[in-house]
Order: C-alpha cells, then structure tokens, then sequence
C-alpha cells in the first residue's frame, strides 16, 4: 500500500474502528491496489476517480461490504451484487462476514473495481425512475389539492428529497399513518428540508 495513497480521516476511522477492523483493513488494501483516491465520505472509506465516488467500504451489525456506487451498471458476471433494497436504483454491494471471505475473492473483487472504473471513464450512468413514475399516496395528493403554496414547496425540492417523502409515505398501510406522516413533515417540506435534514 503506497503511504501516499491512504486518506488521514480513513486512519483515525479505522484506529476507532472494533468491529469489521481486519475486513476494512482488507478491502482497503485491495481498493487502493486499484489507484483509486482515498476519501472519507459520509462517515466511511470512500474511493474515487476524478472526484467521482466508485466504491464504500461500509459495515453493518451482520455483515461489512463493499459498495459499488453505479454497481447496478456492472456485469456482475459472478452473481455476487447485492440491491440493498428494492427502492435502490443506482448501488450495489458485495457482502462479506470475515476476512478470509475477501482474500479469497480478491481478483474478482479487483475485476469489479476496475469494471467500475471502466464505467466512469465511459461516462456511463444509471437511468433513473422519474419521480413521475412513482405513486403519489392519495393523501399527499389532498394536501397538495388544499394548498398550492405545499405542493409549490414539495416540487422545489429536489428529485431525491421527492422521492424519498413519496416512498416514506406510500409505506404506511393505513390511510390515517399517510396523513400523520405527511402532517409531520409539511413544516419540513416548506423549509426545503429533505426527510432526515
């Protein structure tokens, strides 16, 4: 691992670091084999190319992974991608629960990475589902009926902050939990707040 490669924040992280520490540590040598920027982004080991994220090194209570941030770009000829959940479009991870698991993949893992590096090259991306293509919840669609000035605040926002309000929302089973939910969030909404700001 060349010193001249390795990110100050990533150190301290991986000093604090108890659980999923060998892992990390694994991945990382294997990332930065790559020639990929070591950063330190929301909390995690983030790699990029031109200022472009390419892969996370992140952990979880069951399992740490690897990733790949237009994963759903990539070939994924051995099976091994992973969608978080159904409502990720772009994301995709490679799980592991011990270091041995990592060692063993490590030509696969770096044929991924640089596939993923290949891609961002390209220019390529995701296409995204519009937010057009999502249901509105019959209740946000009241509220927005009842007030011009809302539904004026909820479509300033960004397609991400939209989406994640609609999801958040849909979610509920009852009638009576979308308009509490909804009621909740509508000072949020006219401040241009997203759903965890």
């Amino acid at each position: 691992m060349t010193k001249s490669k390795t990110n100050p924040e990533v150190d301290a992280f991986l000093g604090k670091t108890q659980k999923w520490k060998v892992e990390y540590e694994t991945l990382r040598r294997i990332v930065l084999d790559c020639d990929l920027n070591e950063e330190f982004k929301w909390m995690h080991p983030c790699y990029t190319l031109g200022h472009k994220n390419i892969v996370l090194i992140h952990g979880f209570k069951d399992y740490c992974a690897l990733l790949f941030h237009k994963g759903a770009l990539l070939k994924d000829s051995h099976g091994i991608l992973i969608q978080q959940t159904e409502n990720v479009q772009s994301a995709r991870q490679i799980r592991f629960t011990n270091a041995g698991e990592i060692v063993e993949m490590e030509t696969i893992l770096k044929a991924y990475i640089q596939e993923a590096i290949e891609i961002e090259k390209a220019g390529l991306e995701v296409e995204f589902k519009k937010n057009a293509d999502y249901t509105i919840p019959e209740e946000l669609q009241t509220k927005f009926d009842d007030s011009s000035h809302f539904k004026a605040a909820f479509e300033a926002l960004t397609p991400g902050r939209q989406r994640a309000y609609i999801l958040y929302f849909s979610k509920a089973k009852q009638s009576k939990t979308r308009v509490s939910r909804i009621e909740k969030y509508v000072q949020h909404i006219l401040d241009g707040k997203g759903l965890n700001d």
